[in-house]
């Protein structure tokens, strides 16, 4: 693998197969672009791999992400690795160029990328591996996931569930009639109050998470807002399901919600359709922005979220 530096400034990795190059909202964030000859073969060998195989066959994710790999120079593995557990990035976006708008073929994209840098957990709202959900005009749910004209606060997934949440994916698989809605990210280091949270006396008090019925999840879980990992402050935080004791847990998380949608570095990801994103969960914050008002909205994104394999 090569290192190019740019006109620009940016550092390019190239190999003959993918390039990675900074991503034109973010310095926190690369852009992978995969040949298209990659991904033409890709979507060839896989043809005849099903959706229903994947979700029954549970080895079949990781065959049909080594073959991604494989005709990626199998260096993609790596690269993808290494991003995530860099905390100076820890994100990435990929997208399938245009190649295709088969739903079928966004899962099996999604699932390569996602076996090759862990496995997902077990998603309780769908019953899969995965979950496919609409946004549409109207909307009767019981959280701020499918609600089109209310901010999606800034969260990290997997507070009301007791096992690692290392990464999350998501995929845009559909868009029509839609103005706004841009993924709404910010780096945890790029905050500019995070001191003031982290070192206050309630940052490690375990707060109580409960998730909605539409989640499937029924156990509580209780976590502290922020802990550590290589002697780094992760957070673990969303204001929905957050069952605070106290008036003082109250302030002390509205006021860190608050101050998280208010900071400057918040970015507003453009994320085309047939695009995905990839972020470390412990120091990416995700949410939404609001859509316009339209009677014919309707935006379908896939998700994925897991650990990092041992």
């Amino acid at each position: 693998m090569s290192v190019v530096k740019t006109n620009e400034g940016k550092v390019v990795e190239k190999t003959d197969y993918f390039e990675v190059s900074e991503h034109p909202q973010s310095k926190r964030l690369f852009h992978i672009d995969i040949n298209k000859d990659v991904l033409e073969q890709f979507f060839r060998e896989v043809k005849d791999v099903s959706v229903q195989q994947l979700e029954y066959v549970p080895y079949m994710r990781f065959i049909i992400a080594d073959q991604l790999n494989t005709l990626a120079g199998s260096k993609l593995k790596q690269v993808l690795t290494d991003i995530l557990y860099d905390r100076e990035t820890g994100g990435y976006t990929i997208g399938t160029k245009n190649l295709t708008s088969d739903p079928d073929d966004y899962v099996k994209f999604s699932t390569a990328i996602t076996h090759l840098i862990g496995e997902p957990n077990f998603d309780s709202m769908s019953g899969k591996y995965y979950a496919r959900f609409t946004v549409q005009h109207e909307d009767n749910s019981d959280s701020y996931l499918r609600q089109p004209y209310r901010l999606f606060t800034l969260h990290t997934d997997g507070t009301f569930v007791d096992e690692p949440t290392d990464w999350l994916l998501m995929m845009k698989m559909k868009e029509e009639n839609a103005v706004g809605g841009e993924s709404r990210l910010l780096h945890l280091d790029d905050w500019d109050e995070l001191d003031t949270y982290l070192n206050h006396p309630l940052a490690t008090k375990e707060i109580t998470y409960k998730a909605p019925s539409s989640k499937n999840v029924n156990k509580e879980v209780n976590r502290t807002t922020f802990f550590k990992q290589n002697n780094k402050p992760c957070i673990c935080f969303i204001d929905q399901f957050a069952y605070p004791k106290s008036v003082e847990e109250a302030s002390y998380l509205k006021g860190l919600s608050e101050s998280m949608e208010n900071d400057s570095a918040l970015i507003e990801l453009k994320l085309p359709v047939g695009d995905l994103v990839v972020l470390n969960n412990a120091f990416w914050l995700h949410g939404r922005a609001a859509f316009e008002k339209n009677p014919e909205l309707n935006r379908e994104l896939l998700r994925q979220r897991g650990s990092f394999l041992s």
